[in-house]
């Protein structure tokens, strides 16, 4: 044989130095560049890539990426804010105490009702809390609270309540501290449901189960992507829409249609109903009001005119 040029899978090298056949040689390819330069998450030996892999695709620790339909996970930080929250049997799943922290009675009776509650009760070191609560000042307690499942608009036309239909609509509601209120308003008296927009608004934390006190496990809440048109569905189906207003055309009083099918809709306390849903309402009502105050706090006007509408009823 001729040497090894002819053998099976040798490759001929050229030993010739100096630019590459063409114009622009080896300098154009140092011109192309590397691309864009990744996100941070997706650096491998950047710190936000190790959260990621510890935490999911949202890069968030602690808060899993919520469903269709389905609140964001949530953590209560703080001794006296999980305390009173599970005094509130709020619904949670675990209860996170910090390891080796100094036992006062909170800490005892926070693990105390967690326990009866048959809640999950896990011992962590202080860096796993700081991550769980995002750095909060969780005084060695945490209590994750699970994501709440909305229901649909329409599901709240088949719950089972005596007396017509009786649904509240909240329009522009950003404290959540209304939104239980309203809950516990809506529970005492007899309606069927809660309906909150999905964007700008309150939805169910701990702090609205909280101020439901209890009520949020027995009144159903829902969620609807366009408010205006979960009230032309209803409208649809045989309910009457009423806005509360301070310059509503009938006064709460006179109001007739107490014993139809109601939705009743609570606007903000600065702006009040917005445009499209004052327009998509039947009636616009008016709670009538003696001495200098100009307007109620939404989860007050709610409660007056639902308590209302259950004596017209009886």
């Amino acid at each position: 044989m001729p040497g090894n040029s002819q053998r099976r899978g040798a490759v001929r090298k050229s030993n010739k130095k100096g630019a590459t056949v063409g114009s622009g040689g080896q300098r154009r390819k140092q011109l192309q560049g590397r691309g864009p330069t990744p996100k941070a998450e997706d650096r491998p030996h950047h710190p936000a890539s190790a959260r990621k892999g510890r935490s999911g695709a949202s890069g968030k620790p602690g808060r899993p990426r919520a469903r269709a339909g389905q609140s964001a996970a949530e953590v209560v930080a703080g001794r006296n804010a999980v305390l009173e929250a599970l005094r509130s049997h709020i619904p949670a799943t675990a209860l996170y105490v910090g390891a080796r922290i100094d036992s006062d009675d909170r800490v005892r009776e926070s693990i105390t009702l967690a326990t009866e509650a048959e809640i999950a009760v896990l011992e962590a070191p202080r860096g796993e809390l700081d991550r769980l609560t995002d750095d909060a000042a969780h005084q060695g307690l945490a209590l994750q609270v699970p994501a709440y499942e909305y229901a649909h608009p329409d599901d709240l036309m088949a719950v089972e309540a005596p007396g017509p239909g009786l649904i509240v609509a909240l329009d522009g509601i950003t404290d959540p501290r209304n939104l239980g209120a309203i809950l516990r308003s809506a529970g005492a008296f007899g309606a069927h449901g809660v309906v909150v927009p999905a964007r700008r608004s309150a939805g169910m934390t701990a702090t609205a189960w909280k101020t439901s006190a209890g009520a949020a496990a027995r009144v159903p809440v829902a969620q609807a992507t366009n408010l205006t048109r979960a009230l032309e569905s209803y409208q649809a189906a045989g309910y009457f829409t009423i806005g509360l207003d301070a310059d509503g055309e009938v006064s709460l009083p006179a109001l007739e249609l107490a014993d139809r099918p109601l939705v009743v809709v609570v606007g903000s306390e600065g702006k009040g109903l917005s445009r499209l849903v004052r327009q998509t309402c039947d009636q616009v009502v008016s709670i009538p009001m003696s001495g200098a105050t100009e307007s109620l706090n939404a989860g007050i006007a709610a409660a007056v005119s639902l308590y209302a509408i259950a004596q017209h009823r009886a």
